[in-house]
C-alpha cells in the first residue's frame, strides 16, 4: 500500500535547503533544483501502484470518502496522494478450520471440525471494507459456523452423524453457503474433518458392539451345536440302515460274506507289501488264507 503521508518528506526537503541557502548563489540554486527533482520525482512514485495477480484494490479518497462503484483489477494504476490511498483485498480462497462443540438430537455432546475455503465477493469490496473491513473472515466466518453447526447437528442423533455422515456434510454445506451470502463471502467447499463424541458415549458404544459381538458368537455356537445334532441323527440312521442292508444281503445271498472276506485280505496284503520290513505272520488269523475249506464251506450261521 503507498504512503499516506507525503508532507513528511516535503518537509525534511524543505529543512534540507533551508540549511543549504546560507551558501553560495550557485550552490544554493543547484540544491533547490536537486530538491525539486526529488519531489518530483517522490510525487510520481507516489501517484503510483501496483495491484498483484490474485488481488483487487478499492480507492478511499479523503475528500469524498469510500469510492463505491470503483474496484481495481491487477496491474499499475494511478492515485492523487495523499487525497487517495488504495486498499488491497486477497480474493483467493483461503482455507481457515473452525470447530465446534455441540449437541446432537439425543443430547450427545458431538466436537465437530470443518475446513473451509472463502473468498470475497470482489465486486462488493466496497460495501465490505464499510462494514467488516480487511478482516471479514475473522468477524464472520466463527459465528456463522457455529450458528450453522448447531443448528444442523440438532437434527440428527448420535449415531445418524456417523452412518448419515455424507447427508450431514451436504446439509452443513448448503445452509453455510446461504448464509455467507448474506456478508459478500463465497464459500468454494466445506468439508467436516473431524467429528468425535465425548468419553462416556465412545465407552458406551464400544461396550454395545462388545456385547452384540458376544451375542452373534453364541448365537454361533447354538447353531453350531443344532448342526453337530443333526449330523449324528443322520449319521446313526445311516448306520442303522447299512446295517439292515447288510443283514439283507447276508441272509439273501451268504457268498456276500465271502465277498466282504476278500476285499479284507486284498486291503491286509496290501499294506503289508507296502512296508520295508519283514514280517511273518499267520494268514489263517489275518484272513489271507483264501483256500482254506472253511472259507468254501462258509455260509450264514456257520
Amino acid at each position: 500500500m503507498a504512503s499516506k503521508d507525503p508532507g513528511g518528506f516535503l518537509q525534511q526537503l524543505r529543512q534540507i535547503a533551508g540549511r543549504m541557502s546560507s551558501g553560495p548563489r550557485g550552490a544554493g540554486l543547484g540544491v533547490k533544483l536537486l530538491i525539486g527533482a526529488g519531489a518530483l520525482a517522490y510525487g510520481a512514485k507516489e501517484s503510483m501502484y501496483t495491484v498483484e495477480g490474485g488481488q483487487r484494490a478499492i480507492i478511499f479518497n479523503r475528500v469524498g470518502g469510500m469510492e463505491m462503484n470503483t474496484v481495481l483489477s491487477e496491474g499499475l494504476h494511478f492515485r492523487i496522494p495523499w487525497f487517495q490511498y488504495p486498499i488491497i483485498y486477497d480474493i483467493r480462497a483461503r482455507p481457515r478450520k473452525i470447530s465446534s462443540l455441540t449437541g446432537s438430537k439425543d443430547l450427545q455432546m458431538v466436537n465437530i471440525g470443518l475446513r473451509v475455503l472463502s473468498r470475497p465477493v470482489a465486486s462488493n469490496l466496497p460495501f465490505l471494507y464499510q462494514h467488516l473491513g480487511t478482516d471479514y473472515d475473522e468477524r464472520v466466518l466463527p459465528s456463522i459456523v457455529n450458528e450453522v453447526l448447531k443448528s444442523v447437528v440438532a437434527k440428527f442423533n448420535a449415531s445418524q452423524l456417523i452412518t448419515q455422515r455424507a447427508q450431514v456434510s451436504l446439509l452443513i454445506r448448503r445452509e453455510l453457503i446461504e448464509r455467507a451470502k448474506d456478508f459478500n463471502i463465497i464459500l468454494d467447499d466445506v468439508a467436516i474433518t473431524e467429528l468425535s463424541f465425548s468419553r462416556e458415549y465412545t465407552a458406551a458404544v464400544e461396550a454395545k458392539q462388545v456385547a452384540q459381538q458376544e451375542a452373534q458368537r453364541a448365537q454361533f455356537y447354538v447353531e453350531k451345536a443344532k448342526q453337530d445334532q443333526k449330523q449324528k441323527v443322520i449319521q446313526a440312521e445311516g448306520e442303522a440302515q447299512a446295517a439292515k442292508m447288510l443283514g439283507e444281503a447276508v441272509s439273501k445271498n451268504p457268498g456276500y460274506l465271502k465277498l466282504r472276506r476278500i476285499r479284507a485280505a486284498q486291503n491286509i496284503a496290501k499294506t503289508v507289501s507296502s512296508s520295508q520290513n519283514k514280517v511273518y505272520l499267520n494268514a489263517d488269523s489275518l484272513v489271507l488264507n483264501l483256500q482254506d475249506d472253511s472259507f468254501n464251506k462258509l455260509s450264514l450261521g456257520k
